[in-house]
């Protein structure tokens, strides 16, 4: 008897994640702008565990805030662009090493300070309320699933 296969890993298409980008008009501390955004809003962002990237010479910190929204019922989270940390590992013995101290989620992306994840498929960050002379509009952003921050937002849900 023939064993029949139920789906084969080349087949299987994996959907992209929609996210948004969030730049601020000003620099200021993670807690002064997240004390401005719970003002505003019957969320409450809270600090939760770090994303950790491990590089070869560095492991990278990005701070990450999370809030439940109870009337949609979804999970937001806000996750640093920029890492605000990193612990050496080793030293660096090549010269022409790619590898420095400070990391960005998306490398394309440095004017941004953080990416807003939604539990949702197809999320409505419209119901977070962003303190407007601090904040520019969100830019929302597709993630395919071939992008390195596509992967780690999956380890890390």
């Amino acid at each position: 008897m023939e064993i029949q296969k139920l789906y084969d890993l080349d087949d299987i298409e994996f959907e992209d994640i929609a996210i948004a980008l969030v730049r601020l008009a000003k620099n200021i501390p993670d807690h002064e702008f997240f004390y401005k955004v719970n003002t505003i809003n019957d969320l409450t962002f809270k600090r939760i565990e770090d994303l950790i990237l491990h590089g070869s010479y560095y492991d990278y910190y990005f701070p990450r805030f999370e809030a439940y929204h109870k009337f949609t019922k979804t999970c937001f989270t806000f996750i640093s662009n920029k890492s605000s940390e990193s612990k050496q590992k080793k030293l660096q013995t090549e010269l022409f090493s790619q590898e420095e101290n400070i990391k960005f989620l998306l490398n394309n992306q440095v004017e941004v300070q953080y990416i807003l994840h939604s539990s949702e498929q197809f999320p409505d960050f419209s119901v977070i309320l962003l303190p407007e002379n601090l904040v520019f509009p969100i830019q929302d952003y597709t993630l395919g699933s071939e992008e390195e921050l596509y992967q780690i937002i999956q380890y890390y849900e």
